[in-house]
């Protein structure tokens, strides 16, 4: 569909889908998932759910639907309002530069510190999993502070993936952050993965 650019800070996707993730299914059906930041809606998306759920390509498909819409393209989704993004930072997966001298967690930790001291309120964030690499309390400390970091001082539209549940009590703190989670329901004692964003 053809999206929608403005001035607001409002990015609203409705039935949303991650093109390159939907061709390669090969016929099994992809579940789009709407997403709301910014406007009337949190600024800050907080989302949790098991590994192999769908958070990844969530954050990866509202990202790509953004930069779809700002190059001029049409966009996989039903519909989509996108308020004008500065720039899309990421912290998404784990690699690291041992010949520099720099683990896996020292490379998030540069990145993240990047992201902090570039990112304006017109942005938009998607990062995946911050903290991790590092004692449990040391992770979860890390991870706290980035999203409160993120939500007060920098206003950015973020979508926040983590495994630390114990996030999930910052919506009752920060009058802009949500909690939405990945669906999965058990069934004959198997996970079915519903890859259904609900709050």
């Amino acid at each position: 569909t053809a999206p929608r650019l403005d001035e607001s800070d409002t990015l609203e996707i409705v039935a949303g889908r991650h093109p390159v993730v939907e061709a390669s299914l090969g016929g099994e059906p992809f579940i789009p998932n709407d997403c709301q930041l910014g406007g009337d809606a949190p600024r800050v998306l907080l989302v949790t759910g098991p590994n192999m759920g769908g958070k990844s390509t969530y954050l990866r498909q509202v990202a790509l639907i953004v930069l779809l819409a700002q190059i001029g393209s049409f966009v996989p989704a039903a519909s989509a309002r996108i308020g004008l993004v500065d720039r899309i930072f990421t912290r998404v997966g784990a690699h690291d530069d041992l010949p520099g001298g720099a683990s896996t967690f020292m490379v998030e930790m540069m990145e993240t510190a990047t992201i902090l001291h570039q990112a304006t309120n017109r942005s938009l964030l998607i990062l995946d999993e911050i903290g991790r690499g590092t004692s449990t309390n040391d992770g979860l400390a890390i991870a706290r502070a980035v999203l409160e970091d993120i939500h007060s001082r920098i206003c950015a539209r973020t979508l926040f993936a983590t495994h630390y549940l114990e996030l999930t009590a910052l919506e009752d703190e920060l009058a802009s952050l949500a909690n939405v989670h990945v669906a999965a329901v058990e069934s004959g004692g198997q996970i079915v993965f519903l890859y259904a964003v609900r709050p």
